[in-house]
């Protein structure tokens, strides 16, 4: 039997792709400390993220960018990014375990586990796998334009996020069809 646990991050941010990973652990090869990576310490997760591509039978990440976001709204570049999650997998799993109430269309058997990331060891280790993942890149874009402080809010709406678009506007990696967002283009217009 070989599970395989996806999980999403990166849905509610102003800014940035979303990102998914899925996850076939090793049975052979156990980790310890997987939880749901919003429970879990930066330096931790980090840690298992380099323990779990290490240990695991398999592993792959997926991403949906702002324009496909934009194109198709979160709920469906959510579900693309976790195909391509699955897609990036060297062993084809025998059934995919999904934190949440939505499935993507799978070749193989799915089932959608509710607080999954807490209770699904393969969700855990997805989870966070797609938040590294999706962290590395809020920083690149930190890099590109340090002036958004993405490097702290990883493009979630928060206030000092919400003060730099209306000092500088949205960025070309801002979701233009996320209301506040909409808001300030409509503002500076």
């Amino acid at each position: 039997m070989k599970v395989c646990g996806v999980d999403e991050a990166g849905r509610g941010p102003l800014a940035g792709p979303v990102c998914a990973a899925a996850v076939i652990l090793d049975a052979a090869h156990p980790i310890a400390g997987l939880d749901d990576s919003k429970k879990l310490s930066e330096k931790k997760r980090d840690r298992l993220a380099v323990e779990i591509k290490a240990k695991a039978l398999a592993w792959g990440v997926g991403w949906a960018s702002v324009a496909e976001i934009d194109r198709i709204n979160i709920l469906q570049a959510t579900l693309l990014a976790m195909q391509r999650a699955v897609a990036a997998l060297s062993v084809l799993p025998t059934e995919i375990l999904v934190d949440g109430n939505r499935l993507p269309r799978f070749d193989v058997p799915a089932r959608a586990i509710i607080g999954g990331d807490a209770t699904v060891v393969e969700i855990s280790a997805a989870s966070i796998l797609a938040k590294t993942a999706r962290d590395a890149e809020m920083l690149k874009l930190h890099a590109l334009a340090p002036q958004y402080g993405l490097d702290r809010h990883k493009g979630y709406g928060t206030a000092a996020h919400l003060e730099a678009l209306r000092l500088h506007g949205a960025a070309e990696f801002h979701r233009r069809s996320f209301a506040p967002v909409r808001d300030v283009i409509a503002q500076r217009t």
